[in-house]
């Protein structure tokens, strides 16, 4: 197992565009035309050159209608990238522009997330979240695959490469193993009445809780901009259009449902999890932020669980490492991927 901290300036791999608004989707095009115009006075729009954006497609699974984006470059390597909880597809823009030349990326929306269907009844739970990835790269043949995932979908994809150790070549996952083992332990502790009471207490609640509307995609912006101080306005920018969708009344709200916050109240023991990571038998690179709440898992136990692990820690970089320090994350990533 291999771990070290990484200071952001020490990794410079080439230029990266920064992704704007472009699509080779002219129906995406039209309908972005007015939020450009919209945003347009939040910041003088650069000039430099912008990428084409990939194209959009639908899969189905356990009867949902899920979206993922294509980069484009068949014939290429597969790679698959899964955002996390509350996120969209569309957050891997920068990393998927870095990478593209050297794979055939798709990024899917997670269901209840971005342009994918929402739930209706039961709960969003991590079975289901691999059941849909397993659909997904069963029906483009996208194996075996190069998996990068965040967050919950690092979380995903753990569980996945567990499953089906066959059909993954290397797998990145980015603070994908929840909480510290302390918090978690303190949770399943808990008398299973309690758990599923504050379970039912919490679906009550998010019945109740109403989506947050905003008068104008500047203070949605501004919101994005508040919730992540790491993110360049650019960034923020980016992330607020294609996570947005604009209301009936002319406001705006966040794509993602609201019961994806609520967590089921019984999950995989630890013991269930570790078995699935041992058999992982691809390399795994783990990384995370060192401003995060994340635990390190080379130091709580958990890599140790992996066949062929590499831990990195990576300063000045919160949750979202590869937002809050994309060039030295892909430097990390590249040479990883090159090993």
């Amino acid at each position: 197992m291999r771990m070290s901290n990484t200071r952001a300036h020490e990794n410079a791999p080439t230029e990266v565009s920064t992704p704007f608004w472009r699509t080779s989707n002219p129906e995406f095009r039209h309908r972005l035309a007015p939020r450009r115009a919209i945003l347009r006075p939040l910041s003088k729009v650069r000039t430099q050159q912008h990428m084409e954006g990939p194209t959009s497609h639908v899969y189905f699974s356990q009867r949902l209608r899920l979206h993922y984006v294509d980069w484009g470059n068949e014939g290429a390597p597969p790679m698959l990238l899964i955002h996390g909880g509350r996120d969209h597809c569309r957050n891997w823009d920068w990393v998927a522009e870095a990478l593209r030349d050297d794979y055939h990326i798709i990024a899917p929306d997670l269901r209840g997330h971005g342009d994918s269907q929402w739930l209706l009844g039961g709960s969003y739970n991590q079975i289901d979240y691999i059941y849909d990835i397993a659909q997904l790269l069963h029906q483009t043949g996208h194996q075996p695959v190069t998996i990068i995932g965040h967050s919950l979908g690092g979380s995903i994809s753990l569980g996945y490469c567990g499953l089906y150790p066959e059909t993954v070549t290397k797998l990145v996952s980015i603070e994908g193993m929840g909480p510290p083992p302390q918090a978690i332990e303190e949770r399943l502790n808990q008398p299973t009445e309690k758990r599923l009471h504050h379970w039912v207490d919490d679906l009550r609640k998010t019945a109740g809780r109403i989506p947050r509307r905003y008068t104008t995609l500047e203070e949605a912006h501004e919101r994005m901009q508040t919730e992540n101080p790491h993110l360049t306005e650019d960034q923020a920018r980016h992330l607020t259009i294609h996570g947005s969708n604009q209301n009936e009344d002319g406001t705006y709200s966040w794509k993602f449902d609201n019961y994806v916050r609520t967590f089921p109240p019984i999950g995989l023991p630890f013991q269930e999890q570790y078995r699935l990571y041992s058999r992982i038998t691809c390399p795994t690179l783990l990384i995370r932020g060192m401003e995060s709440w994340a635990s390190d898992p080379s130091q709580d136990g958990r890599a140790d669980h992996f066949q062929d692990v590499r831990v990195e820690n990576l300063e000045n970089a919160g949750h979202w490492v590869h937002h809050d320090q994309l060039k030295a994350f892909l430097g990390l990533v590249r040479d990883f991927l090159a090993g």
